[in-house]
């Protein structure tokens, strides 16, 4: 896979999001669950080969620990998940 620098450790952990090809180079928003109209994060899917496949993800390499709605690429909300400080949270949409 394709290197990543996640600047996570005390109250802040990082993301990553997995999709399929059809979201490849979309926009992906979080925003904290509980504030609806909070300013929303994003970042893109990319393509992610290594020897043996190629994954689509869109990584949030660095996220204050808490509650997080995932937006779909359509502005509808997906799921609500919790970032942990110091960890790795997966999300499979």
């Amino acid at each position: 896979m394709d290197s990543l620098v996640l600047d996570i450790g005390g109250e802040i952990g990082a993301l990553v999001i997995h999709t399929g090809p059809t979201l490849a180079e979309r926009e992906i928003e979080i925003s904290p669950a509980t504030d609806r109209n909070a300013k929303r994060e994003h970042n893109v899917v990319h393509p992610r080969t290594d020897r043996h496949r190629t994954a689509y993800t869109a990584v949030f390499p660095s996220v204050p620990a808490g509650d997080y709605t995932v937006w779909a690429p359509d502005g509808t909300p997906d799921t609500v998940i919790t970032i942990r400080g110091g960890e790795v949270t997966e999300h499979h949409m």
